[in-house]
């Protein structure tokens, strides 16, 4: 897939306010400071899409961006630390996982894990929230260029220990780097796919 267009539409603090349409969504989420940001600015290959901040917690709505007049590149907010109350995060996660649950035309859900960090819980409890609420969902370990290919390897063996305990089929599963854009074309070539697949079944 090459992007031609990508436009920010509006941000919304819940499902009743994000964009009525029929086009296919593709979200974005993951655990604080994990690079999403970095990493869906690097798809759009536009630096300036999604705002990039040093401070954790920084995306507090549903950021709605469309690709191409074709597809949603979704922005969520991300889960775990953040400097706000406790009532504000459980505010967050219920309207998040709201849209997840309730979004018709959601397509997949991308869950952004740091590929530097040995297997989280936080990470864990969420994709197994998705799991269980039959979300579609893909695994993006970000920040690969800062290890080698065993180190890589490694950390994605111990994820799928830990997952296939509870799950019979992993997710789809994509190798990442913002800096190096490693992973950009198998994402949106995965993107090109579920949206053909989308047309043939609606």
């Amino acid at each position: 897939m090459i992007i031609h267009s990508a436009t920010f539409v509006k941000s919304s603090e819940n499902l009743s306010q994000c964009p009525k349409t029929s086009l296919p969504e593709f979200a974005f989420i993951g655990r604080s400071n994990v690079g999403k940001s970095s990493l869906i600015n690097m798809l759009a290959e536009n630096q300036k899409l999604a705002k990039i901040s040093s401070q954790p917690g920084k995306t507090r709505t549903i950021n709605h961006f469309i690709i191409n007049d074709r597809w949603y590149l979704v922005d969520l907010p991300g889960y775990g630390y953040a400097k706000v109350s406790a009532r504000e995060r459980e505010k967050w996660i219920k309207d998040v996982k709201n849209y997840l649950v309730k979004r018709a035309n959601l397509g997949c859900l991308f869950v952004l894990i740091d590929s530097r960090i040995k297997p989280q819980e936080i990470d864990l409890e969420f994709l197994e929230m998705a799991g269980l609420s039959s979300i579609p969902i893909a695994r993006v370990f970000t920040k690969t260029d800062k290890l080698s290919a065993n180190e890589i390897q490694k950390i994605i063996k111990d994820y799928d220990k830990v997952m296939l305990e509870k799950w019979e089929e992993l997710p789809v599963t994509f190798i990442t780097s913002a800096i190096k854009k490693t992973g950009r074309m198998d994402i949106l070539d995965f993107i090109e796919q579920s949206i053909n697949n989308w047309k043939i079944n609606r």
